[in-house]
């Protein structure tokens, strides 16, 4: 539903739109992060081109630069700032707006930061404010004002916004934002905000929309997608699920990142009875250690979690799965270690998204004793990372002699007799 808020925001895209009339203006943008920053850059390039700006590739031909952040890794910050120090040359000869928002500008240490040793980026925006970048646009336009628009508070959620997909066959759709569950390592409650769920009906239009557009796959998006609650009594993911399946023209139904936790079984048995939901099914696992686990605040054991893992092979004998893995946990031991190892080899997962654990200001692992060094980090995750690979073409060979459904979106770049998947 289109709120007076987002009707005003269109008004602000139309002035803008007005005063580039003629001009030619472009667009750089940089995304970093999750799936989520992919589709909230969607909105903010539908956003942008309304008013009147073409997107380009080269970070010197362009008059608006925005930059969506990721505070999940210390390796994003550097890049901001890196990223920064580039558009300050830029700027310093070529009449230019710098917008600035995501994740991190949720973070008073980072917008601090900018204020301070940036001070020509032009807006800072935040996760719950990205809707208003059209009105900041055009106040730094009009007004030659550096505007810093951030709320503390949960964002709400709203409907209407211009988007630009990045594709014409796969669409990502975000079903909730936010997340309740505070893992000691993780920022993101912090600047996502507690969890707040899309109407149902919200979901199903834009979805219905999209299929109407020609697009086949579709990811549903939450921080902890399986938490989705809608606005009626007992209507939860599973049910969602069901209703996303019916969608005629939808042919691959996808989602990230459910929560073992709350992987239940109504959800297990809503993908056993599609055709549509993909047999790849993400669960993180972050470590096989029930005593990580714990330290994690993650809220299952090594135990509980291969039993879920039984419990979804036994209902949908065809599911493979992918996960998440964190290495280097403070306190992390060798035995520790060796427990996410055994879950691999037991699970033996398709995917693995590996990361070493990297130290967040503000969350209650950061303060932890027992930091790991990066040495030990480094030589674990290289371990984990050769295990993987030793599984990857015994995984390959059950797929021999059979044949599968694929999306298939246009010709290799690389080769134009090779038919290709863009992602």
């Amino acid at each position: 539903m289109e709120t007076e808020e987002i009707q005003k925001q269109k008004e602000y895209i139309e002035k803008v739109k007005e005063i580039n009339k003629n001009k030619s203006l472009k667009y750089y943008i940089l995304t970093m992060g999750c799936q989520l920053n992919e589709n909230d850059s969607e909105k903010l390039i539908g956003m942008v081109e309304n008013m009147g700006y073409s997107e380009s590739n080269d970070l010197n031909d362009a008059d608006l630069y925005l930059i969506n952040t990721c505070c999940v890794r210390e390796n994003a910050e550097e890049k901001v700032f890196g990223k920064l120090g580039e558009l300050k040359k830029i700027k310093e000869n070529k009449d230019i707006i710098i917008a600035i928002g995501g994740c991190m500008m949720q973070e008073e240490h980072i917008t601090n930061k900018i204020k301070k040793s940036y001070p020509f980026v032009d807006v800072i925006f935040g996760t719950h404010t990205l809707h208003k970048v059209p009105e900041d646009i055009y106040k730094t336009i009009i007004e030659r004002k550096k505007i810093k628009d951030v709320i503390d508070i949960d964002g709400e959620i709203y409907e209407g916004l211009p988007v630009k997909r990045s594709d014409n066959k796969k669409a990502s759709v975000t079903i909730m934002y936010g997340c309740n569950n505070f893992c000691t390592y993780c920022i993101v409650p912090y600047v996502r905000g507690r969890e707040r769920s899309r109407r149902p009906e919200d979901i199903l239009k834009e979805i219905e929309d999209l299929a109407k557009e020609g697009y086949k796959e579709i990811t549903l998006l939450g921080q902890n997608v399986n938490s989705y609650k809608g606005t009626k009594e007992g209507y939860g993911f599973a049910e969602l699920l069901r209703d996303v399946d019916k969608i005629d023209g939808i042919e691959i139904i996808r989602f990230v990142s459910p929560h073992p936790k709350d992987f239940t079984d109504d959800v297990i048995e809503a993908i056993k009875d599609s055709k549509k939901i993909s047999r790849l099914i993400h669960v993180p696992l972050q470590s096989g250690s029930t005593n990580v686990l714990k330290e994690m605040n993650r809220r299952y054991s090594k135990e509980q979690y291969l039993s879920l893992i039984d419990r979804i092979k036994s209902r949908i004998p065809e599911a493979v799965f992918s996960t998440d893995i964190i290495v280097g946990f403070p306190g992390e031991t060798e035995e520790d270690f060796e427990d996410t190892l055994d879950v691999v080899r037991k699970v033996n997962f398709e995917q693995i998204f590996m990361f070493i654990y990297s130290r967040r200001v503000g969350t209650r692992a950061d303060k932890m004793e027992n930091q790991i060094p990066e040495e030990i980090k480094h030589k674990r995750f290289d371990r984990l990372k050769a295990l993987f690979e030793e599984n990857i073409e015994k995984n390959n060979q059950k797929y021999v002699g059979t044949v599968q459904k694929i999306l298939v979106e246009g010709y290799s770049k690389n080769n134009e007799k090779m038919l290709t998947r863009k992602n």
